[in-house]
């Protein structure tokens, strides 16, 4: 097939889905044109890797001050910050022209994301001159993700934020689910809250459930790797407002229970752009903040437990599923494995609360058996259940009955 990837954002390493989505049907013989924007010299670096692996790199620069005034000029409107956010006029035209008349014949087109929606909807007005069908991966349902930062979140601008953005995406992700042919998501979570949306309406057999995967080639066990005694790793996008919280929940309510019975336990905070919130835990001497690390994999191999008490969320955490893949433990909340079917106490290790948390991780750190069974079974968890190759496969005929869809 040929495929029109768009994606609001650079796919990288840190963007796994889109990433990983378009690389492995690239490898399975599809012709995939990406659409996408970078927003620095970073992203660029990474858009020039992958044009090596795909049919054509189409990419246009995003700077910060142009999303902001995006999100401006849509505040008078009903329409999500979120949709207008990453609008770029440049980005627009050429894929006008990528589906005009004369141009490459595509055979369906793929569009990520609520902030990428506005492209596919661009797509089946009558201008772009022909009829494809176009696939919306939703990825989250957002406003299920809005609901609980609302309330949940840390940061008193997010719950505002989050708020003030609520009705307006609720009422514009039902209406987007009759705007295209199929509409993905990660979990059955998020397919469930986007038929909660539209009550009584036509259009759920339309939403398909497309989980995450792993890169088992990238993320492999390192067993030379000697693991650190009592070393724990979090690890995440830490701007991102549900990371944050849960960093902030794991070092204040967390640690200090856990110190209580093991004061040489060490955590490392990893992730990228943190704020000064979660730049300050590093004051105490036994946590460390790394920032942007260019390799998640070394701390996931010395880490003696990787922990994910996230309080909120949507989809599939892939924190999650990194660890499991490089056999290291994981202990996580119940919120962090809703939409796996990885069973807890084998395959991985569930608390809810601060203390019942703090109680799993001093019970792992003492038993060295229990950790290597937990860091076995999850590994064989993803094997099974996770592969990018058998996930775009699933995507392929996702396609293809949307084209039969499209000529009928």
């Amino acid at each position: 097939m040929k495929i029109l990837f768009i994606v609001p954002y650079a796919p990288n390493l840190v963007r796994v889905r889109p990433y990983n989505l378009i690389r492995h049907l690239a490898r399975q013989g599809h012709e995939v044109t990406v659409a996408t924007l970078y927003s620095n010299t970073q992203e660029q670096k990474d858009l020039e890797q992958l044009k090596g692996e795909v049919h054509q790199v189409v990419a246009y620069p995003l700077p910060l001050w142009r999303s902001l005034w995006n999100s401006v000029a849509a505040l008078p409107g009903r329409t999500p910050l979120q949709a207008d956010y990453c609008w770029q006029t440049e980005l627009s035209q050429n894929i006008s022209r990528l589906l005009a008349d004369g141009g490459q014949h595509f055979d369906v087109v793929h569009v990520e994301h609520l902030r990428g929606a506005r492209y596919g909807l661009q797509i089946n007005n009558a201008h772009s001159g022909i009829r494809v069908p176009v696939v919306w991966d939703s990825v989250d349902n957002i406003t299920h993700l809005f609901k609980q930062s609302s309330v949940q979140s840390k940061r008193w601008i997010n719950r505002w934020i989050t708020r003030f953005e609520l009705a307006r995406t609720a009422h514009y992700e039902s209406w987007l689910v009759d705007q295209f042919q199929r509409v993905l998501v990660t979990s059955p979570n998020d397919r469930q809250a986007f038929i909660d949306l539209r009550p009584g309406r036509d259009g759920p057999e339309k939403i398909k459930v497309l989980p995450n995967g792993v890169d088992l080639e990238y993320f492999i066990p390192a067993p030379q790797i000697e693991r650190e005694p009592a070393t724990l790793v979090v690890s995440g996008k830490m701007s991102y407002h549900a990371n944050i919280t849960m960093a902030l929940v794991l070092a204040h309510e967390i640690m200090p229970r856990i110190w209580q019975h093991l004061p040489e336990v060490r955590l490392l905070v990893v992730g990228k752009d943190p704020p000064p919130q979660i730049q300050s835990l590093a004051g105490d001497p036994r946590i460390e903040v790394t920032g942007t690390v260019p390799d998640i994999r070394p701390y996931l191999y010395k880490a003696t437990l990787a922990v994910a008490p996230v309080q909120y969320g949507a989809g599939i955490q892939n924190k999650v599923l990194e660890a499991m893949a490089c056999a290291t433990p994981v202990i996580s909340s119940p919120q962090a494995i809703s939409a796996l079917t990885a069973q807890v106490g084998v395959d991985i290790e569930v608390a809810d609360q601060p203390q019942d948390f703090a109680g799993k991780a001093i019970s792992l750190l003492n038993d060295l058996d229990r950790r290597e069974r937990i860091g076995k079974a999850g590994l064989q968890y993803v094997q099974r259940c996770h592969d990018w190759q058998n996930i775009v496969t699933q995507l392929a005929e996702i396609y293809r009955s949307a084209i039969v869809d499209g000529i009928n």
